[in-house]
C-alpha cells in the first residue's frame, strides 16, 4: 500500500478538494507544513511519495526519507526546492503540470483589463458621486490590435497566449527553450530574441519560473527597451525582475505602467515605493489560487503518483537550476 504524506498549510476544508482524487489503496496522511523537523522526519521514514504546499523541505526530512519515488508539488514554481539534492538523492521532484494554468492566464487577462480600462479608480470614483471624473475616451486602452510580448512559453504563456489571441492581439514570445511541434502556428505566436519582444510590445507579460538563470533576466537594460506606452506584467515570480530598476522606472514615468502579482518581498515592506504609485495595480501573489484550481491540481497529482507506483515516469518533473 502506497504511503503518501501531504504537508500543507491549506485548511482542512480545502485540503479533501485534492486528496479525494486519492486512487484506492494509497494512504493518504495531511500535516501541517511548519511542523519542526523532528516531528516530520518519523513520518517521512516509510513515505513512497511526498505531496508539498507550499513546495519546500528541508535537507535533513529528505535525508531520512529513503524509500521516496516521487516529491509532487502542488504548485507550479519549485524556487524554495533543492532540486539538485533531490537529484543527488535519486527523488524526481515535479510541479503541478500547469493544474493551475487556467487561473493564472486568467488573472493575467484580469490584470491587463484592470489597468488597461482603470477599473479600480472608475468603481472608486462611481462609489464616491464622481461620476465623470475620468475621461476613459483619452485614458483607457484595449487589447485589440495590441502588441503582447509573453516571456515563457510554457503552460501558462501558452494558456495566456490562447486567451489573448481571442482578444485580437499580435502575440510575440521569448523562451529559451520554445516549444516543440506545431504549438507556434496553433497559438498564432512569433518567437523573437528577448530584447526584440521588449522594443515591440505594448503589453509584456512574464510566465517564468524562477531560477539562477532567469533571476534578473529583466534588469535596468530590458526595461530601457520598453515603449513609453508599454505595460508590464508580471505573474510569475518577483526576483524574475530587478525591483529597484522597475520601479524607477515606473516612478519617472518612463512606461505607461505595470500590473504585478508577486514582489521580490512578499509581503512587501509598508515602505516599497511601489506602494505610492498610481500607475501600478498590484495583487497579493493571488494568481494561481481560485477555489476552482484544487479539483485540477489534486487530479493531477494523484495521477502522477499513481503513474509513478504503477512503474511509469512521472509527469511534469522540473529542471534542475
Amino acid at each position: 500500500m502506497p504511503q503518501v504524506r501531504f504537508f500543507t498549510f491549506l485548511s482542512p476544508e480545502i485540503t479533501p478538494l485534492l486528496t479525494q482524487y486519492a486512487p484506492p489503496g494509497f494512504e493518504v496522511s495531511v500535516h501541517a507544513s511548519d511542523l519542526p523537523d523532528e516531528e516530520k522526519i518519523p513520518l517521512v521514514q516509510d513515505a513512497d511519495f511526498l505531496i508539498l504546499f507550499p513546495g519546500q523541505i528541508s535537507e535533513q526530512v529528505l535525508r531520512s526519507a529513503p524509500h521516496l519515488k516521487l516529491i509532487q508539488l502542488v504548485a507550479a514554481g519549485y524556487d524554495s526546492m533543492d532540486v539538485s539534492l533531490c537529484r543527488q538523492l535519486g527523488i524526481p521532484v515535479a510541479n503541478n503540470g500547469g493544474a493551475n494554468s487556467i487561473d493564472v492566464a486568467e488573472h493575467t487577462i484580469g490584470l491587463i483589463l484592470g489597468f488597461y480600462r482603470r477599473l479600480i479608480e472608475l468603481d472608486r470614483n462611481v462609489r464616491a458621486d464622481r461620476w465623470r471624473d475620468i475621461d476613459t475616451g483619452s485614458s483607457t486602452y484595449t487589447i485589440n490590435g495590441k502588441t503582447v510580448g509573453i516571456i515563457g512559453l510554457g503552460n501558462i504563456g501558452k494558456r495566456v497566449a490562447h486567451l489573448l489571441r481571442a482578444f485580437g492581439a499580435r502575440l510575440l514570445y521569448y523562451d529559451q527553450y520554445p516549444p516543440a511541434g506545431d504549438i507556434e502556428s496553433e497559438l498564432g505566436v512569433t518567437r523573437m530574441a528577448l530584447e526584440d519582444v521588449l522594443r515591440e510590445s505594448d503589453i509584456v507579460t512574464v510566465h517564468l519560473p524562477l531560477t539562477p538563470e532567469t533571476r534578473g533576466i529583466i534588469g535596468k537594460h530590458e526595461l530601457s527597451l520598453l515603449k513609453p506606452t508599454a505595460v508590464f506584467v508580471n505573474t510569475c515570480r518577483g526576483p524574475i525582475v530587478e525591483e529597484v530598476a522597475l520601479t524607477e522606472v515606473l516612478s519617472e514615468r518612463r512606461i505607461l505602467g505595470a500590473a504585478l502579482d508577486v514582489l521580490e518581498q512578499e509581503p512587501p515592506a509598508p515602505d516599497n515605493p511601489l506602494l505610492r504609485l498610481d500607475n501600478v495595480l498590484l495583487t497579493p501573489h493571488a494568481a494561481g489560487v481560485t477555489y476552482d484550481t484544487w479539483t485540477r491540481r489534486g487530479e493531477f497529482v494523484f495521477q502522477n503518483l499513481q503513474r509513478v507506483w504503477e512503474g511509469g515516469p512521472p509527469l511534469a518533473v522540473v529542471r534542475e537550476g
